[in-house]
């Protein structure tokens, strides 16, 4: 099994003070591959460079914010990545996670639920989904291709962010069947999903941009009002 603790991790915040804290707690916990930037113009040139395979991103920076920072990241990179912050607004969160990103922590938090989610994530992105050789599937109008984390159409070549792909797992893994909301939030959130039911919905329409012909009226992803979601797999 691989270890995650060899995975290169990029902490991005203009506080030195948050920075060491986050930086100490973990190295405490074993990795050892950390990367320090406190502007976005650092942090895209370390990603560039070293290619971390996650990122803890403030959402307040000198030269821009943490929203503009991921968007620049996604560009090139699919890596996993948190938001930091001090606000605590709903939108705020929302606007994160809607954007793609794993996960939000709002200051001050817990360094010790900062790792345990950052863990969760690195095991859910790099060990728990290479076990075995994932699933090409036909749907109508696409073809996903959960391996290499892209959707195929008429729209070109789309690629698939850590939840999205996740989520279609669980969705694949059930083809047919309903799947609730409940145990959709648990496969990419972990045990920890309560209050992530609207988060889920901002990922099930990025997920129908990407596969359905009319997002508006979907075919392949049905919603199953009151229990969850359905995927319909034309074939393999």
């Amino acid at each position: 099994m691989e270890n995650i603790k060899n995975k290169k991790i990029l902490i991005v915040d203009d506080e030195p003070e948050i920075r060491k804290m986050i930086e100490s707690f973990l190295r405490k916990e074993g990795f050892f591959r950390i990367y320090l930037a406190l502007t976005c113009e650092e942090a895209l040139a370390i990603c560039r460079l070293n290619k971390p395979h996650i990122a803890i991103l403030d959402v307040m920076l000198p030269d821009g914010d943490g929203f503009e920072l991921f968007s620049s990241i996604r560009q090139f990179s699919q890596m996993p990545v948190i938001f930091l912050t001090a606000k605590g607004e709903a939108q705020d969160r929302l606007l994160g996670l809607g954007l793609g990103a794993d996960d939000y922590i709002v200051k001050p938090f817990l360094p010790r639920e900062l790792i345990l989610r950052l863990t969760a994530i690195l095991k859910r992105v790099y060990i728990n989904t290479i076990k075995q050789r994932l699933p090409i599937f036909k749907l109508e109008g696409c073809i996903v291709d959960l391996e290499s984390a892209i959707v195929r159409s008429n729209k070109g070549e789309q690629t698939l962010t850590a939840k999205e792909h996740g989520l279609l797992l669980k969705l694949y893994e059930n083809k047919g069947r309903i799947v609730t909301s409940d145990a959709l939030c648990e496969a990419v959130w972990g045990d920890d999903y309560y209050g992530y039911e609207n988060s889920l919905m901002v990922h099930i329409r990025r997920i129908r941009e990407k596969i359905e012909i009319n997002p508006s009226k979907p075919k392949n992803l049905l919603t199953i009002r009151g229990l969850g979601y359905k995927l319909i797999v034309k074939e393999e």
